[in-house]
């Protein structure tokens, strides 16, 4: 099977999970948030940088719940329209505040 080239938007939504993922990480280290969830380094250092932008639905949950994000919380921020990495911070609010 082959699999297609990513759209633009997959792109952009790749991008935008890495940069709510990261900044929910805040001064946690990598491999400490990687191994919690079950995930290498390399792979969550992946997926903060864009590098994988459609990772696996239990990748993301796993690191999701980790780093105190509901699945909520992720789908509403990639999904936003006109979003971008300076309105992520959102549900990082009020994933800091509970």
């Amino acid at each position: 099977m082959v699999r297609l080239p990513l759209t633009p938007a997959e792109i952009e939504r790749g991008r935008r999970l890495g940069t709510l993922l990261r900044l929910a990480r805040g001064p946690r280290p990598m491999l400490q948030v990687a191994l919690d969830a079950g995930l290498s380094p390399e792979t969550l250092r992946k997926i903060e940088t864009g590098r994988v932008a459609t990772p696996a639905f239990s990748t993301i949950a796993a690191i999701a719940g980790v780093v105190g994000l509901s699945l909520d919380d992720v789908w509403t921020e990639i999904t936003r329209d006109g979003g971008g990495a300076a309105d992520v911070p959102s549900s990082l609010d009020a994933a800091r505040a509970s």
